[in-house]
């Protein structure tokens, strides 16, 4: 297993992307929250293809603190059932881990 992830979640409004983005820096969840400019998202959901606008936020942070920030990105996330992917980082500047684990050490 690696120690450090990277982590993409959406949201409906830019706004909203930048509230999840700013809630996990500020916990410690995330050493980095990135929000993308716009999106088109086709999926299918209950049933129907679907197409919607959405924003995408990519959060670097630990192994360690990902339950954790799971946990933050669903109870602040207001769609029934988040995008949430991790993705491990197999390599990273040494100086860069380093400060992405400096950024999410707990408390």
């Amino acid at each position: 297993m690696t120690d450090f992830l990277t982590v993409l979640t959406t949201a409906d409004a830019r706004e909203k992307a930048e509230a999840l983005a700013r809630g996990a820096v500020e916990a410690r969840l995330a050493a980095c929250a990135q929000v993308s400019a716009p999106v088109t998202s086709v999926y299918r959901w209950e049933g129907a293809v679907e197409e919607s606008t959405e924003w995408q936020v990519l959060l670097k942070t630990t192994t360690a603190r990902y339950a954790e920030l799971e946990a933050h990105l669903r109870a602040a996330h207001d769609y029934d059932e988040p995008e949430i992917i991790a993705t491990p980082v197999t390599h990273g500047s040494a100086g860069y881990l380093a400060w992405v684990a400096d950024e999410t050490a707990a408390g």
